[in-house]
């Protein structure tokens, strides 16, 4: 981008950075622009070839295993639940 292109830029005033020289192109936020827009594709190409998504029975197998590990996982928590109401009754009771 030529147009608008200032030649005049700004040194970033540091002891540790000083040395880095930051432009001052009008033109920044197309290059932004074009550089999300690039991100956008990159990211578009790689989910379509180079990505291996799972075939249709390996999703099936996968649901059924969660779908069990979370039945698991409630009756345990429900068993817990119900022992504590238990022993707190029996405790509340003493008093």
């Amino acid at each position: 981008c030529f147009y608008g292109c200032s030649s005049i830029g700004r040194v970033v005033v540091s002891k540790t950075i000083g040395w880095e020289f930051e432009s001052l192109h009008p033109c920044k936020k197309r290059k932004e622009m074009a550089k999300f827009v690039t991100y956008i594709k990159e990211s578009a190409d790689d989910l379509l070839n180079k990505v291996s998504w799972p075939t249709w029975k390996e999703l099936q197998n996968s649901s059924v295993v969660v779908a069990v590990a979370s039945l698991i996982i409630a009756l345990i928590v429900y068993l817990m639940d119900l022992s504590f109401r238990n022993i707190m009754e029996v405790f509340y009771g003493l008093f």
